[in-house]
């Protein structure tokens, strides 16, 4: 497997560059027991099986209902036998209905893992962080740089809220692996929210919004 990162406890694989937007999909295993969750089905889903190898995946957590994210949930499933779970708001508009529904502050066990579901509400209605120790994985809520698009002014609101009052709560140290492009730390994130806050903006901002350059 091509190893992102690894401690005595958890081992991540991280398949980017999946399908047309260029999605990250990962694979987090427990080390002690051999169990794993596929986190996102983007499609071009044969990237990421064939990287599985002989770890036992027990469950495909969505972090959002857009179909980048779940454009290969079918053929991930049929590969892996694995239940799907999701946000209970964004459950309705999955491509199937998943066998487990997450809501905030929910755990999911993965062998000796446990992987806590944070709501964070903005770019979707139901999008879900997933925290397990200092890594944090945050589908569209949150990238190097700034919040996932948003349709309206209330939902960049609502996704800055998220992000301020649930993910900025956690270590500075936090890794942050998001479902596009690279990896970030809360630390980061921290410093260019202060620096937009600083900053007057206009009551409709929303969009792609950029901390550094809104």
């Amino acid at each position: 497997m091509p190893l992102h990162y690894e401690d005595s406890e958890v081992r991540v694989v991280k398949v980017p560059h999946m399908g047309p937007l260029d999605n990250n999909s990962y694979i987090l295993a427990c080390r002690q027991t051999g169990e794993a969750v596929i986190i996102d089905a983007p499609a071009e889903p044969e990237k990421l099986l064939g990287e599985v190898g002989d770890v036992k995946v027990n469950a495909i957590i969505i972090t959002h209902r857009h179909g980048d994210h779940t454009a290969g949930l079918q053929e991930m499933k049929n590969g892996t036998s694995a239940p799907v779970a999701v946000h209970t708001d964004d459950a309705p508009a999955l491509p199937m209905p998943p066998e487990i529904q997450l809501n905030d502050g929910d755990t999911y066990q993965v062998g000796n893992v446990r992987l806590r579901a944070i709501h964070t509400p903005g770019h979707t209605p139901g999008a879900l962080c997933l925290l397990t120790g200092k890594l944090l994985f945050t589908g569209d809520t949150l990238f190097p740089g700034g919040p996932g698009r948003t349709g309206s002014p209330e939902a960049f609101r609502q996704v800055k809220d998220s992000i301020t009052g649930k993910l900025l709560a956690l270590p500075d140290d936090t890794a942050v692996y998001p479902g596009h492009g690279i990896d970030t730390t809360i630390g980061e994130a921290r410093r260019q929210i202060q620096e937009f806050d600083s900053r007057p903006h206009p009551n409709d901002l929303h969009g792609d919004v950029e901390w550094l350059k809104s």
